[in-house]
């Protein structure tokens, strides 16, 4: 498959899942600052891994557990939005790599006030 084609499509994915949670999605252990950091795409188009990241530790598990109960309604609609002749298997994972980044520009900031 097109490496370039996966990449768009990936892309649109994100994109659109963003736009759907935040427009319908009602599930109180969803947090609402949730952002979608990346999506891997198998070549086949068949499985999508949708990784998510909040700012709260402790919301993460939960928004990650709301999103996969609400997956086949995300589906459904991101179906209605995509024009995909498969529509690939959604999987929700926690992503804590906001939070490591975070971590690394505070160490980083340490060492230049040290300097």
């Amino acid at each position: 498959m097109n490496d370039k084609k996966i990449r768009r499509i990936e892309e649109d994915i994100k994109q659109n899942v963003s736009q759907i949670i935040f427009r319908d999605i009602k599930d109180p252990r969803i947090d609402m600052l949730v952002s979608i950091t990346n999506v891997e795409l198998s070549n086949d188009k068949s499985h999508a891994k949708i990784y998510v990241s909040t700012m709260d530790k402790e919301k993460r598990e939960q928004t990650v557990e709301g999103l996969n109960s609400a997956k086949g309604f995300i589906k459904r609609e991101l179906g209605k939005i995509l024009e995909l002749r498969i529509m690939p298997e959604l999987t929700f994972i926690a992503d804590d790599s906001i939070e490591k980044s975070f971590e690394l520009f505070d160490k980083i900031e340490k060492i230049n006030k040290e300097d």
